[in-house]
């Protein structure tokens, strides 16, 4: 190892003249010599990988609808690229710059691309989707949903016969594929957890080897803005392409009379990974023509001289000297540090030994704890938002989407700007960014409050969900057996004059509908309903479920929501130095790979399933596909919104208290430096000489 370190040392200098010689010879080459153009491209690249990350999320209930997902199954698929990504994200630390940094990222772009591409798979190989009906014998129309009055023994004979049909249509279209399907969605998030491994550590670490040491802060901070505009953009790519119908490239003949705003309505959740995926190939490209090792950047630039004009020893500069000059040994004050010439056997036997140590620093540990309550919020919230809204007011998914990608993300980045020049700005020492902390934990959580009673219980629906003041009909139950009606049948209706909705035309006894419904047609008209529970007969319903009473809203709430967020995005810098500041510097970058593999391990692996968990216990109305549940048709709205926003004040209630208790802890070393100093001063000046004294023989020996 040491051979190897003197031979790149004795070859820097002369390497950069021999590159100086094909550069003025094939001038297109100076295009990847530079490290301005990495750091476009790799924000570029870090967008895209972002937007096929946070994609999923956005299309979270649409997927669900397609493939008949409990929220349990779709928040384990939304968390499962955390599993590849957690189970290698450690080893990144070990090979640092040993490999060919820009082409690892390239191939790890790669992946990720082949990862988006086979996360839209499932909809080529699967049947196109029923809207209507399980049963692919039925005809897909608004006629086949109508009321079939007949005799109860020609209803048991309908009945058996129906069965045995939907029986046979399970086993040859629906058991194998939705294997398939499912297993193809989590072998795709593995690999895309995998595939984005080297792509920020590696990049990051490169720019900081040969970026000038002034302009290394300004390059990262493109970077991590560009962290934070890919989820955004992933929203409001989710929202574009879920107004297109799912199977746009293979629309049935004579189209179909559905609307966004109709609860059967699947939006066309593959194309945005067919995108995303593209975006990814395109900026994978350049990093296969990146050298291992490029010449310094020499020069400051003229931006930053004039955003700033002098760092003192307290700026970004004096903290770059200081960690680049030292090189901890192996073993230093006793204890075991990462030294970088370990094989990776070695690598492995020492890392639990430093990750214990760490562990036992009791402001790491709370500052970690209280970033994993944030972190267990912002990941419930990320993938179930978006269905939260569309169930809760009534709004498009397409629409959902929109209104988190452009009031949301944004005030998410204003809030953590913010935290970073106030940090900055006044100088917070560690007390101070514990404090707040506080205040950001705490505002949070005064202004989730009011969450809890935004919004409306459900409406009445038939034979689903009653409220207590009005029982159901038992003449409603004994018209409906007549009808014959298919339990897979699901084409919402509803009695405006009740405000009550059906689950089926058939369920509302009726027989006939009102012209002939065309395709993207607004609604369609039943007539001659007569199992309606008001007890009028021969009246009519409209197609698609009752509108919320409490669509007005909407905007307050997701107002609330994104002013929380902002005020708790003011903790995120704060957080970062309250760690880097607590450790010593020989473990600085491994505590914060530490800290991101517990964020992944406790809070973005376990948060979503926990939420879609908690969703499904609000469910009132269980899909029956061949007999076994699959996705929830109506929900509680009252429960949902209680659960929903009280597991999310759960974890802003421990974020809270674990900055309470950082802050204590700090407030209590300040008084007893404070008191020692006092105590040291007040020593006569006979005593200090003979300490020093002692001091300075001490320091002999050693």
């Amino acid at each position: 190892m040491s051979d190897s370190r003197t031979e790149i040392k004795m070859s820097s200098k002369p390497a950069s003249k021999n590159q100086t010689e094909p550069i003025q010879k094939r001038p297109c080459c100076n295009l990847f010599l530079s490290i301005k153009f990495f750091v476009l491209c790799h924000s570029l690249l870090q967008l895209a990988q972002l937007m096929i990350s946070g994609y999923l999320k956005s299309s979270i209930s649409t997927i669900e609808k397609r493939f008949g997902l409990s929220s349990q199954t779709s928040g384990l698929l939304a968390a499962f690229n955390e599993v590849g990504n957690t189970a290698l994200i450690v080893f990144v630390s070990y090979f640092g710059s040993r490999v060919h940094r820009p082409r690892l990222i390239g191939f790890g772009a790669v992946l990720v691309s082949v990862a988006g591409l086979l996360m839209s798979l499932p909809h080529f190989i699967a049947e196109p989707y029923r809207y209507d009906h399980i049963d692919f014998d039925l005809p897909q129309d608004s006629a086949s949903s109508l009321c079939l009055q007949s005799s109860p023994p020609t209803l048991a004979l309908t009945s058996a016969s129906g069965a045995t049909t939907g029986n046979s249509s399970c086993a040859l279209h629906s058991e194998a594929p939705q294997i398939v399907v499912v297993g193809l969605m989590f072998l795709a998030q593995t690999l895309l957890g995998v595939g984005a491994v080297p792509i920020q550590p590696f990049g990051i670490s490169y720019i900081d080897d040969f970026a000038h040491p002034s302009n290394s802060p300004l390059y990262l901070g493109i970077l991590f803005a560009a962290t934070l505009i890919g989820p955004g953009m992933a929203y409001g790519l989710g929202g574009l392409m879920l107004r297109f119908y799912v199977d746009i490239d293979r629309m049935p003949e004579g189209g179909i009379s559905l609307t966004p705003k109709d609860p059967r309505w699947v939006g066309a959740w593959w194309l945005g990974f067919l995108v995303s995926a593209g975006a990814v190939t395109l900026t994978a490209l350049p990093y296969f023509f990146f050298p291992r090792e490029m010449p310094k950047e020499d020069q400051e630039l003229g931006l930053k001289k004039r955003i700033l004009p002098s760092l003192d020893n307290k700026g970004e500069n004096s903290l770059i000297k200081v960690e680049t000059g030292n090189s901890p040994d192996k073993e230093k004050d006793g204890e075991i540090q990462i030294a970088p010439d370990l094989t990776v056997i070695q690598f492995i036997k020492t890392f639990p030994q430093v990750l214990l140590r760490n562990l036992r620093h009791p402001i790491f540990l709370l500052v970690v704890l209280a970033q994993v309550s944030m972190s267990s919020m912002v990941a419930g919230m990320a993938t179930f938002l978006p269905k939260f809204l569309e169930r809760q007011f009534s709004v498009t998914a397409s629409f959902a989407n929109l209104l988190i990608g452009s009031v949301s993300i944004p005030a998410a980045i204003v809030g953590i700007v913010t935290g970073g020049v106030l940090v900055k700005r006044f100088h917070l020492g560690p007390t101070r960014c514990a404090a707040l902390g506080i205040l950001g934990a705490l505002t949070c959580l005064l202004l989730g409050l009011p969450l809890f009673f935004m919004g409306c219980s459900t409406h009445h629906i038939a034979n689903v969900y009653a409220p207590s003041t009005l029982p159901e009909n038992g003449d409603f139950l004994n018209c409906t057996q007549l009808c014959s009606c298919s339990k897979s049948d699901f084409n919402p209706v509803c009695d405006t004059s009740t405000d009550t909705e059906y689950v089926s035309p058939c369920q509302a006894g009726c027989t006939g509908l009102q012209g002939d419904p065309g395709p993207n047609q607004g609604s369609v008209i039943y007539t001659n309903c007569s199992c309606l529970i008001s007890g009028i007969r021969n009246s009519s319903v409209t197609s698609g479920s009752c509108e919320s009473s409490c669509g007005h809203l909407v905007l307050p709430f997701i107002l609330l929501i994104s002013l929380g967020g902002a005020v708790a995005s003011l903790t995120h810098t704060p957080s970062f130095m309250l760690i880097l500041r607590g450790v010593k510097n020989e473990d600085k970058s491994l505590a914060i790979g530490i800290q991101f593999m517990l964020l992944r391990i406790l809070a973005w692996m376990p948060s979503p399933v926990l939420h879609g968990s908690a969703i499904d216990t609000a469910c009132v109305f269980w899909a029956d596909t061949c007999g076994m549940r699959s996705l929830c048709r109506y929900y509680d709205h009252d429960l949902l919104r209680h659960r929903f926003i009280g597991l999310q004040f759960f974890f802003k209630l421990g974020t809270l208290v674990c900055f309470i208790l950082v802050y204590t802890i700090l407030y209590q070393q300040e008084k007893d430096a404070a008191h020692s100093r006092s105590h040291h001063s007040s020593i006569p000046q006979e005593e200090k000489l003979v300490l020093s004294s002692e001091k300075r023989s001490g320091d002999s020996r050693v």
